[in-house]
């Protein structure tokens, strides 16, 4: 497993996120900020909350609110329900705004400022506020006010046409890539502005475009078509993927030029290397399917997968087998890297989550705590423990529909968290929170 050397100070401790996010792009974000520390106080839409709490894999017979896809996205946050069409829920936000560093959303442009928590609103009240809105086309331009999700955007960025291939018609892709990439790219423009505002005390409006994010994830066509070249649709040259045995197998011979020489060496085809259509990287490129026949008749010479990639692996080729989820989470080397750690449930007892993708000093980062387990479960903590409201005023916020909580009691709090919402939500301090509308 990783180090386990005591831990340091969590990167973001002492940051507090104001977090108006839902689905995927903004939580995303907004979870890999909670995992480096910071204290994410999400804001749900009472009584429904964040949309993606009714998605797959329901843990709890009977309720329709605990997906795993809401637990993965929102571990570590603290949910407050807050009615943002009420002028009173709009001054707890005023009030939250001022105790935060952050805030960040992902509704349609336009739609934050119909509801009170725009970066203008939000930075009259905090000035030094890192505000960053996360949006399918961005703030400005004809397209800014369209909704979009990760398949429009994968349409419109062009990703699409390229990963159509030698099929009749586009596809729908699977991974939503567009979402994580945005999220990732305003966490790192996020943890920049902080890292200015803590020099200069300006705080700072980003603007976060899932089309932009995913134009950029691509490698070579834009590079091309911007210069006067034309697209490099897919199938990718110098990469296959091979049925050995009774499974496939996944190889490339294409991202360094010592890769070519390994696999002439290993084929035994020296003579590869004089053939013209062979000889340099652009006849390769132009000649993949009879360069490609070659590997692939090679490869089924092996009566099974793993004396395949023994094989490919001692010659340092880059090669592995094609895993199914299921095979992925069970892998010994995710588990050497803590990669799916378990959060806790309020009835399941545990829930088992992806980690961020990064260590720090040494050690796996994953939650800091459990995903909110109601809408509103942190809705008093917060308000009286880092607000310091009066518990009166509490109820009577509570009684006028500007805020909501789940009854006080064992089922009215997810075990785990932190009671007073004044610090990270973090119960291991020694290791290392959204409202209505469309989504973006």
């Amino acid at each position: 497993m990783s180090d386990r050397s005591p831990a340091a100070t969590p990167l973001l401790e002492g940051v507090t996120v104001l977090d108006f996010t839902r689905v995927l792009a903004g939580p995303y974000c907004t979870r890999l900020l909670a995992d480096l520390g910071a204290r994410v106080i999400k804001v749900e839409r009472p009584g429904e909350g964040d949309e993606t709490r009714r998605g797959l894999l329901q843990v709890e017979e009977g309720r329709d609110d605990q997906s795993t896809y809401f637990i993965r996205c929102n571990a570590g946050k603290l949910s407050i329900a807050i009615d943002l069409a009420r002028d009173e829920g709009r001054a707890v936000v005023y009030d939250l705004a001022r105790i935060a560093d952050v805030a960040v959303e992902n509704f349609v442009p336009g739609v934050a400022a119909s509801l009170g928590c725009d970066h203008v609103t939000l930075s009259a009240v905090k000035p030094d506020l890192v505000y960053c809105s996360i949006s399918g086309y961005g703030q400005t331009g004809p397209l800014r006010q369209r909704p979009a999700f990760a398949h429009i955007i994968n349409a419109m960025s062009g990703v699409m046409y390229l990963e159509q291939e030698d099929d009749p018609r586009p596809r729908v892709a699977y991974l939503q890539s567009a979402d994580v990439l945005a999220g990732t790219h305003a966490c790192g423009v996020i943890l920049a502005a902080l890292f200015r505002r803590a020099r200069t005390g300006q705080g700072a409006y980003l603007d976060v475009s899932m089309l932009e994010a995913l134009i950029g994830a691509e490698d070579v066509s834009f590079a091309c078509v911007l210069n006067g070249g034309v697209e490099y649709p897919g199938p990718r040259r110098g990469m296959v993927v091979q049925a050995v045995g009774d499974r496939h197998i996944a190889m490339q011979v294409i991202g360094s030029p010592a890769l070519w020489r390994r696999l002439v060496l290993l084929l035994g085809r020296p003579d590869l290397e004089q053939d013209p259509r062979f000889a340099t990287y652009a006849a390769r490129r132009e000649h993949w399917p009879a360069l490609k026949a070659i590997i692939c008749e090679w490869l089924a010479g092996f009566a099974t997968a793993d004396e395949a990639l023994e094989v490919l692996s001692a010659a340092r080729l880059p090669c592995a087998p094609v895993l199914s989820p299921g095979e992925v989470a069970v892998h010994p080397h995710l588990a050497e890297r803590g990669a799916f750690p378990a959060v806790v449930h309020a009835t399941r007892g545990s829930v088992r989550v992806t980690a961020s993708p990064f260590h720090v000093d040494g050690r796996a980062v994953g939650p800091s705590g459990p995903a909110p387990y109601r809408v509103g479960e942190h809705t008093r903590p917060v308000l009286q423990g880092a607000l310091g409201y009066p518990a009166e005023r509490v109820e009577a916020l509570l009684r006028s529909g500007a805020i909501a909580a789940p009854p006080v009691g064992p089922t009215g709090a997810s075990r785990g968290s932190e009671p007073d919402g004044s610090g990270p939500s973090s119960p291991r301090r020694g290791r290392g929170k959204p409202g209505a509308a469309r989504h973006s």
